[in-house]
C-alpha cells in the first residue's frame, strides 16, 4: 500500500500519533521501570555496604527489580483508563492527541525529576522516602525554598528536560505504527480489566517493610522503592501500636517498666499500672534558673573532646573540659528536632509513627516546663524559626510554656536563611529575655532552639575565618556563636544562679547497618554553671535524650513528682543505663549492651557489640534468657509509653489549664 500523502501540513501529526495505544502503556511501563532500576544501580555504587555477600547483592536487586516491575504496572493503569475512556472516533482529532502527547511529556518530566529528588533525599538521610518526606510536604515554604538555595535546582530542570526530550524522540520511534489497528470499546475494556487485575494481584506480593535481604539497613533501603517507601510512610502515620508492634500482658507491661524507671530516690506513688512517683529533694534549696539549649544537628562526631581528631568545636571543647559537666556517652532518641524536643523536654520514649510534639492528644503531656511552673518557675521557649513548623509553638504553648518567641519577635535580625535567625541573633535575644526575667526576681526556664547548623549552611559573614560553604564550616559558627553567647552571658547577674545545659537534638547524618543506625545517634551534653559545676568533670555513664531534663532537676535538687521515662544521670550506674531510639518505623533500646529493635507486624531484632565502632551485629541465633529478659522489657517500655499516650495520662495535672502569654 503507497503511503496516503498528506493533504495539508497538519495531516502530518499522524506521524506522531498513529499507534496501538497499547503498544505505548508497554513502552511506558519499560522506561519507569529502566529508571528506577537505573537509581538503584547508581544508589548501590554511590552508597554500597562495605561487606555485603553476592548473595546479598543479588537478591537485593531481585527485590527491588520485583517492587519496580510491579510499581511500574501501577503507574500505567492511569494510561489503561485514559485509553479506554477515549473511543475510536476521538483518537484521530488533533487536539485529542495533542493532549495525550502532553500529557505523556508532563508524565515523563516528573518521574525523571522524582527520581534527582530521590537520589538527593537518599544522599542526606541514606534511606527512601519516609516519615521525614512526608513531613517536608506539610512545610512547603521552608522545605521548597531550602531545596532551591542547596541544591541545583536549575541544572536538574534542564537536564530533566533534555531526558524528556529523548525519551519522547524515542516514544516517537517506537511507537509510530502507519496503519493504526482500530480498537473497540470491548476490546479497549478487556485490556484496561486485565492491567488493573494484574496490579491488584501483584501488588499482594509487596509488603511494606523492606526487603529483608540483609542484615545491613543500607543495602535493604537500596532494594526498596521509593514510592512505595512513601505510601507506606503514610499509611502507618497514625498507626494502632498494639496492633504492629510486639506486645506482652498489661500488667507485666506496667511491672517491669516500673522497675526500670526505679532509682535512688524515687517513691512510686501508685501501684499497679501507673509510673507516676516522688523524686526526692531539699524544698529549702534555692529554685536556680535553668537554660536547655537545644543545638540543631550538633552530633558528637564534631566534637575534639568526644573524639573527632580535627575538632570542629574548639569553643564547646573548652568549655567542656575546663569548666563544665560532660556527658560523653549519650544517644538522641531519634534524627529530627522534634524527636529531640520530645525526648529532652518531656522524657518520653519515641514511639513509631509522628512524634508526640505532632499528635493530636498532646494539649495535655508532662514536659520540664510542666514540673518547673508548678514549681513557682516562669517559662520561656525562642526558637529561630517559624513556630508553625512541626507544629512547635502548638506543642510548647499547650504543655507550660508561658511565652514563645519565634522568628517574627526578632526585630532587625542579623542574618536570616530560610530556616529562620541565626544562632548570635537567637542567643542575644535569649540573653536579652534573660536579663529581664532576672530582673523581675522570678525563677525562669528558658528554652532556645538554633536553626543555623542545617542546608543551604549559611551564616553572617566575618565571623569564622572560613566561607559559608558545607556543613563543616557551618557547624564552626554554631560553636563559635556558642561560644559569644557564653562569654556573653558570664556578664550577666543571673550566670552565678542558673544551670546552663547545651545538647544537640540530634546528629548531623544517618549511617550504620543496623535497623536503628546507633552510632550515628551519639550526642553531647555539657552543662555548665558555677552554682552547680565547681570543676570540670566528665561522665561516661550510658544515657540519652530522655536523661537531661531529670538530670538537671536533679542538679537543681529539689523535690517533684515524675511521670519521666528518663533517669538522673549523676544517681545511677553506668550497668543501669539505657537509650531509647527510634528510627522510621523501627524503636529500640540500647540496655544491658544489646540494641534491641521492634518494628512492624512484631518484628524483632537484637543486636550485639559496641555502639560506638558501628560494629554491632544481629544476632542470628535465638536469644538467650538474658537476652529474651531485655527484649521484653524493651517491649514493655514502649507499650506503656503508648497506653498512657493514646488514653491522655502521660500529665499529672490533667485538665488544668496553665495560663499563657505569647508573643
Amino acid at each position: 500500500m503507497q503511503p496516503v500523502k498528506a493533504a495539508c501540513p497538519f495531516q502530518s501529526y499522524r506521524l506522531w500519533f498513529d499507534s496501538t495505544r497499547y503498544h505505548f502503556c508497554l513502552f511506558w511501563w519499560a522506561s519507569v521501570l529502566a529508571g528506577w532500576t537505573f537509581l538503584r544501580c547508581y544508589l548501590f555504587y554511590r552508597f554500597h555496604p562495605q561487606g555485603a555477600s553476592w548473595s546479598e547483592m543479588l537478591g537485593g536487586f531481585a527485590a527491588g527489580f520485583h517492587r519496580d516491575a510491579v510499581l511500574a504496572i501501577v503507574y500505567t493503569v492511569p494510561w489503561l483508563f485514559l485509553f479506554w475512556g477515549v473511543g475510536e472516533k476521538f483518537w484521530d482529532r488533533l487536539r485529542v492527541r495533542v493532549a495525550i502527547w502532553v500529557c505523556a511529556s508532563l508524565a515523563c518530566f516528573y518521574l525523571v525529576f522524582m527520581l534527582f529528588v530521590e537520589y538527593f533525599f537518599f544522599e542526606e538521610f541514606k534511606s527512601r522516602f519516609n516519615t521525614v518526606a512526608l513531613d517536608y510536604l506539610l512545610y512547603p515554604h521552608e522545605v521548597f525554598v531550602n531545596i532551591w538555595d542547596s541544591y541545583p535546582v536549575p541544572l536538574v530542570l534542564v537536564a530533566c528536560g533534555a531526558i524528556t526530550g529523548g525519551w519522547m524522540s524515542m516514544a516517537r520511534r517506537v511507537l509510530i505504527r502507519p496503519d493504526p489497528v482500530p480498537m473497540v470499546a470491548r476490546a479497549r475494556l478487556a485490556k484496561l480489566v486485565t492491567g488493573v487485575g494484574l496490579a491488584a494481584i501483584l501488588g499482594l506480593t509487596l509488603s511494606f517493610k523492606s526487603p529483608e535481604i540483609s542484615k545491613d539497613r543500607t543495602l535493604r533501603e537500596i532494594a526498596n522503592n521509593g514510592s512505595l517507601s512513601f505510601i507506606a510512610a503514610f499509611w502507618t502515620r497514625h498507626l494502632d501500636y498494639t496492633a504492629f508492634y510486639a506486645t506482652i500482658e498489661k500488667d507485666e507491661a506496667y511491672r517491669r517498666t516500673r522497675k526500670i524507671l526505679a532509682e535512688l530516690g524515687t517513691r512510686f506513688l501508685e501501684e499497679g499500672n501507673s509510673i507516676r512517683r516522688a523524686i526526692a529533694g531539699d524544698s529549702s534549696r534555692p529554685r536556680l534558673n535553668v537554660v536547655i539549649i537545644l543545638e540543631e544537628s550538633l552530633g558528637s562526631e564534631f566534637w575534639g573532646c568526644l573524639g573527632q581528631t580535627n575538632s570542629l568545636t574548639p569553643c564547646m571543647d573548652k568549655l567542656a573540659t575546663q569548666e563544665g559537666m560532660l556527658f560523653a556517652n549519650l544517644y538522641a532518641s531519634g534524627n529530627r528536632t522534634v524527636r529531640g524536643m520530645e525526648g529532652v523536654l518531656s522524657s518520653f520514649p519515641p514511639l513509631p509513627g509522628d512524634s508526640i510534639v505532632k499528635r493530636d492528644r498532646s494539649d495535655n503531656v508532662e514536659t520540664v516546663a510542666r514540673v518547673l511552673k508548678r514549681d513557682g518557675y516562669e517559662t520561656m521557649f525562642i526558637y529561630g524559626g517559624r513556630g508553625l513548623f512541626d507544629g512547635m509553638r502548638s506543642f510548647a504553648v499547650r504543655n507550660g510554656y508561658d511565652r514563645f518567641i519565634e522568628q517574627k519577635d526578632f526585630q532587625s535580625p542579623v542574618f536570616t536563611t530560610i530556616w529562620g535567625v541565626s544562632d548570635e541573633d537567637l542567643f542575644a535575644k535569649g540573653v536579652q529575655e534573660m536579663r529581664e526575667l532576672h530582673a523581675a526576681g522570678k525563677p525562669f526556664l528558658a528554652t532556645l532552639l538554633t536553626v543555623s547548623n542545617h542546608k543551604p549552611f549559611t551564616y553572617p559573614p566575618g565571623r569564622i575565618p572560613e566561607p559559608p560553604d558545607g556543613r563543616d564550616n557551618v557547624v564552626k559558627y554554631t560553636d563559635y556563636a556558642l561560644g559569644k553567647f557564653f562569654k556573653d552571658a558570664k556578664k550577666e547577674p543571673f550566670w552565678t544562679n542558673t544551670i546552663f545545659a547545651v545538647v544537640a537534638d540530634h546528629g548531623a547524618r544517618v549511617y550504620g547497618k543496623q535497623s536503628i543506625p546507633i552510632r550515628s545517634y551519639e550526642i553531647p551534653l555539657v552543662v555548665l554553671g558555677p552554682a552547680v559545676v565547681k570543676a570540670a568533670e566528665r561522665h561516661t555513664m550510658l544515657g540519652g535524650s530522655l536523661d537531661v531534663s531529670p538530670t538537671l532537676l536533679g542538679l537543681i535538687g529539689r523535690p517533684y513528682e515524675s511521670l519521666f521515662f528518663g533517669r538522673d544521670l549523676l544517681k545511677a550506674g553506668a550497668v543501669e543505663g539505657r537509650a531509647p531510639l527510634n528510627h522510621n518505623r523501627d524503636v529500640g533500646l540500647f540496655y544491658h549492651e544489646r540494641l534491641v529493635v521492634l518494628g512492624l507486624m512484631q518484628g524483632v531484632e537484637i543486636y550485639d557489640g559496641d555502639p560506638h565502632s558501628g560494629n554491632m551485629k544481629l544476632i542470628g541465633r535465638s536469644p538467650d534468657s538474658r537476652e529474651t529478659e531485655i527484649q521484653r522489657d524493651t517491649t514493655a517500655l514502649y507499650q506503656v509509653a503508648d497506653e498512657l499516650y493514646v488514653s491522655r495520662r502521660y500529665a499529672l495535672d490533667a485538665g488544668i489549664e496553665h495560663t499563657r502569654t505569647n508573643r
